[in-house]
């Protein structure tokens, strides 16, 4: 094996300076980031994205969904390495998701620029548009556009909640290009994403390097309970028919029959929406959502087994439900997954494989191309909220088996 101390790694105190730079962008004043897409704090990080990829001689073209790519020319004719992840954040998140697959993916650049690394395939950094689906409904936009799962048309119409459609924001932000310029499999050999890992699995285990195997499969279903709103004072109880109370012992039933499944399932109830939802009025309809995850199919089949099984009638109430939209796990390129945990064991990083929960534009883009993810460790498994952090050692720990990643693809 080769020795550790002839590995190129890269610069702590640059992959620094980035973090801090683009934690400018969106600053909450809490710690936090609200950097939604195509608003003004995301196109601040863009713009800082374009003049420090243009200094280090980079060309970049945007496609007609707003994705960015800066490409560093390689020596050979063939299809291009790509790396990157979104710059987009929920509203009060952090500033690691999304925007640190980004910015390693610029430090694994410049190192290669600036150490003069010689590459044969032309290296490109990317910017997805709108992942977060924070500002504009759905979620990982861009990709599914680019790779049909998404009308470009009905997602061109999606409204934020000041009435302004993706397409007016898009038209307006500058970064509209041209659909020649999209990502596919003709001329792009492979996709990297480094990402943080959003939950406590690596932190708990002190485990420096997620070596993600695929995206695990999901189903989410709404479910809907019919009573009869009544006054609050003068209905008896024996006579009500309590939605909320119908709602709660669906929830309790959910729970107690999905526990009895894999340990590795997770499930979540949430987006509870109680009709009046007054507090003199006994709730007439109530709706709940449950997302539940898991890369065994057959897991999933079980859990939908259990929806499908709920009663038709709780406390008095109809019980009714629906599926909203489900996902087959993914699994990435084993080529590419067995070289991330390679490159983890030559820096002498610990590593376990894994699956993501979190959908990532990855996932989609693994239907057009060899697709791998490298996870970092969250701490505390904290994402989505200000509190978001990954260390400076284990962003650089990740950086640098990305790079000697995108090394190895272009010696095959």
């Amino acid at each position: 094996m080769e020795s550790i101390k002839n590995i190129i790694s890269c610069s702590k105190e640059r992959m620094k300076n980035k973090i801090v730079t683009f934690s400018k962008f969106g600053d909450t004043g809490n710690g936090g980031i609200t950097r939604l897409a195509l608003s003004k704090p995301d196109l601040q990080a863009r713009e800082e994205f374009c003049k420090r990829m243009k200094t280090l001689g980079a060309k970049i073209v945007t496609d007609d969904m707003a994705n960015m790519y800066a490409t560093f020319e390689g020596s050979e004719n063939l299809p291009h390495i790509a790396m990157g992840s979104h710059c987009d954040s929920v509203v009060k998140g952090g500033n690691y998701d999304g925007i640190l697959g980004v910015m390693s993916a610029m430090e694994v650049a410049e190192t290669i620029v600036r150490e003069k690394i010689p590459h044969r395939h032309p290296i490109t950094v990317m910017i997805w548009t709108n992942e977060e689906g924070a500002r504009f409904d759905p979620a990982m936009m861009s990709s599914g556009v680019i790779t049909g799962k998404f009308d470009k048309a009905k997602m061109l119409a999606s409204k934020d909640t000041e009435g302004m459609t993706f397409g007016e924001a898009l038209e307006v932000s500058g970064y509209k290009g041209d659909k020649k310029n999209r990502i596919n499999a003709k001329d792009y050999k492979a996709l990297l994403e480094l990402h943080v890992e959003q939950g406590p699995v690596l932190d708990d285990a002190k485990i420096n390097i997620g070596v993600v195997e695929g995206v695990v499969g999901m189903v989410n279903y709404e479910f809907e309970f019919t009573g009869q709103a009544g006054h609050a004072g003068t209905v008896p109880q024996k006579n009500r028919k309590d939605a909320l109370l119908a709602a709660s012992e669906a929830i309790q039933y959910l729970h107690k029959e999905l526990d009895k499944l894999d340990s590795k399932l997770v499930y979540t109830t949430g987006r509870i929406n109680c009709s009046p939802n007054v507090h003199t009025i006994i709730p007439g309809d109530v709706k709940f959502t449950l997302d539940a995850r898991h890369q065994d199919p057959e897991v999933i089949k079980q859990v939908v087994y259990i929806i499908k099984n709920i009663p038709s009638e709780l406390a008095k109430c109809k019980v009714e439900y629906r599926e909203l939209w489900s996902r087959e796990t993914v699994s990435f390129n084993k080529e590419l997954v067995d070289l991330v945990e390679k490159n983890a064991s030559l820096y002498g990083y610990s590593n376990m494989r894994m699956y993501s929960g979190p959908g990532h534009d990855a996932q989609y883009a693994s239907d057009m191309l060899p697709v791998t993810m490298i996870f970092v460790p969250s701490i505390g498994g904290h994402s989505h909220c200000e509190i978001e952090k990954t260390s400076l050692d284990d962003c650089l720990k990740g950086a640098n088996v990305l790079l000697q990643t995108v090394l190895d693809i272009d010696k095959k």
